[in-house]
């Protein structure tokens, strides 16, 4: 393989090639990773801490809205009565 580069590129810019190899790599892999941390430092979070985008740790209330999805129920996921549910709300019978 050496011997086709050499046939292909001049001396001078495989020796220039070969010097910069190894910097440029370290640091396309010091860049990776900083990228990533920053994106997982910097991803929203819930109040609690935990972050958003993450399924395993679901909070209580989940199974709940999968029934009701399931049930094909009508209403807010966050388990308060929406105006369109044919109920009337709690301040309306006061």
């Amino acid at each position: 393989m050496g011997d086709f580069l050499s046939s292909v590129l001049s001396p001078g810019l495989i020796d220039v090639l070969s010097a910069l190899t190894p910097p440029a790599l370290v640091a396309f892999v010091f860049c990776y990773f900083i990228i990533k941390l920053l994106r997982r430092e910097m991803a929203p979070r819930r109040m609690d801490g935990s972050p958003v985008g993450k399924d395993e740790d679901a909070p209580a209330g989940s199974s709940d809205k999968d029934a009701r999805s399931q049930a094909g129920e009508a209403g807010a996921m966050n388990g308060t009565s929406n105006a369109q549910d044919g109920e009337r709300p709690e301040s309306e019978g006061r």
